[in-house]
């Protein structure tokens, strides 16, 4: 099994906690524990932290006294597992869908940047089509 397919067996808190992992690139168990929405005791931190790197999820190196944890799997193709698990989910597995939701959000309007950002993956979508 993939590691982006075991992401999507998590808990709700183990994926939390991936969540605070990914946006911090590496984090120690006091760190998740400080970011996490009314967070357990410190022990069952470290115990999911070790659960989840028993899943492979997970590597940990020492530095001094703490174990800094980060994720086995590189952050584009979580990414991408998660809006293909949102896209499937909500979206009723359409792409489209979900990007025309994600423009509809949008309130402050995209910049020009943005724009053509956009715009360039809509041409390089229509050339893998042709």
């Amino acid at each position: 099994m993939k590691s982006t397919e075991i992401y999507h067996q998590l808990s709700r808190r183990e994926r939390q906690i991936m969540d605070i992992i990914f946006a911090h690139q590496q984090a120690s168990a006091q760190d998740v524990m400080t970011n996490l929405p009314n967070p357990p005791s410190y022990s069952a931190v470290r115990a999911m932290l070790s659960r989840l790197v028993n899943k492979g999820c997970l590597s940990f190196h020492q530095q001094g006294a703490k174990y800094i944890y980060e994720a086995t799997v590189d952050t584009d193709e979580a990414q991408q597992s998660a809006l293909k698990n949102i896209t499937k989910t909500f979206f009723n597995d359409s792409p489209a869908a979900a990007v025309c939701a994600l423009l509809g959000m949008e309130k402050a309007g995209l910049n020009e940047q943005e724009l053509q950002q956009i715009m360039d993956q809509l041409a390089a979508a229509k050339k893998r089509g042709e």
